[in-house]
């Protein structure tokens, strides 16, 4: 994960199969315009476009702080180049494909489950368990080359009796035993300790993947149509079966793109009408930060109200050290309530008067929606 303005930002990589999608909930998400026409490698350099990530919470802290600014935390979407077969031998767009996949933090996998007879599949019928078959061997080839290459080094290595290569070379041979089954690395019995000998091959396999279910309007919310609903339950049954441990996320690109023209008010009309209770950029958002261990606390004041993104179990120290590295440096103490406490209290000197903000020191865990005040000395 990057940092943007010294902020830790998610950057999530949409890919896929040529027509199934992705150009269009990019251009939904983020409002970017990119280029969404009905033909194979519309996509050909990333589209990248940053939005706000929405949080209800904030917009609470803010209204009862009454604070000048609102600061939300920030994503980053990648609209990479469809994929095709072949791409790990440089077949289509596969190189620039796989190079562009390994600068993001996770892989929104785009997965067709409607029918539509004006909009073209590549491969000519409408399969999403083959698709996503076909994208991930291409990322299991990719990540098998890469691993057989650095064994062929630290091999030698090893013999010698080398102790970080002897180590290193364990670890690549556990990934190697699970991409020789066509299996992704991340389900390799590699402990987390281990992760980070790997972190710099940028192996492919090790992203956590979101699958995206795109569906027709009609199919909302549960996918119900006879069609449909036969082409989503394979997805599930797929994801099911082989217990990656991947999350599913049901969106109407469609949909998306008319809601992203509306302001709020139309907008929470319209998601009532087909009976969903948030937008897909909500819920692509919310299962991301789970997939990859992130959470979020705030800080507020008479001049802004701000969201912070953190890994889960971080200290709070650290915490501190996002919003600038004397606070963590200097840290004394965090001033601490959760916003649930504080929405209910309405304000942080109530909070004080009643007696349920906290002083936690440096051993703290911040939890999700904490509302912090960081006490430091320099």
């Amino acid at each position: 994960m990057g940092l943007r303005n010294g902020r830790l930002m998610l950057k999530v990589g949409i890919v896929g199969l040529p027509n199934v999608g992705k150009s269009s909930l990019f251009n939904a998400l983020t409002a970017a315009g990119a280029p969404s026409e009905n033909y194979p490698f519309c996509t050909v350099e990333p589209n990248v476009g940053t939005v706000e990530v929405p949080d209800a919470r904030l917009d609470r802290i803010h209204e009862l702080s009454e604070s000048q600014t609102r600061v939300p935390t920030v994503i980053q979407f990648v609209d990479i180049a469809g994929l095709v077969e072949g791409a790990s031998e440089g077949e289509g767009l596969g190189n620039k494909f796989l190079g562009n996949i390994r600068e993001v933090d996770a892989i929104a996998h785009v997965l067709r489950c409607f029918e539509e007879e004006d909009i073209t599949h590549v491969l000519g019928s409408v399969d999403p368990v083959r698709d996503r078959e076909i994208v991930e061997t291409e990322l299991v080839l990719a990540d098998l080359e890469t691993v057989q290459r650095r064994l062929e080094k630290v091999e030698k290595k090893a013999k010698s009796g080398e102790k970080d290569a002897i180590r290193e070379k364990g670890i690549l041979d556990k990934a190697m035993h699970a991409l020789e089954r066509g299996r992704p690395v991340r389900v390799a019995d590699i402990s987390a300790d281990e992760m980070p000998i790997l972190a710099g091959f940028q192996l492919l396999t090790t992203k956590p993947v979101l699958y995206v279910a795109n569906v027709a309007e009609s199919d909302l919310p549960d996918a119900d149509n006879v069609s449909t609903r036969a082409l989503f339950d394979a997805v599930k049954g797929d994801a099911a079966e082989r217990q990656d441990g991947e999350a599913i996320v049901t969106v109407c690109s469609a949909l998306e793109s008319e809601l992203a023209e509306m302001d709020d008010t139309d907008s929470k009309l319209f998601l009532e009408e087909v009976g969903l209770s948030e937008t897909g950029l909500n819920r692509l958002i919310r299962v991301a930060y789970e997939l990859l261990g992130l959470v979020t606390f705030f800080t507020t004041g008479e001049n802004e109200s701000r969201a912070w993104t953190v890994r889960s179990g971080s200290s709070a120290p650290q915490a501190a050290g996002m919003i600038h590295s004397d606070f963590e440096r200097g840290f004394i103490r965090a001033e601490t309530i959760h916003f649930d406490a504080f929405s209910s209290v309405g304000s942080w000197k109530s909070a004080r008067d009643t007696g349920v903000l906290r002083s936690e020191g440096k051993g703290y865990t911040v939890v999700d929606g904490d509302i912090i005040l960081f006490r430091f000395n320099v």
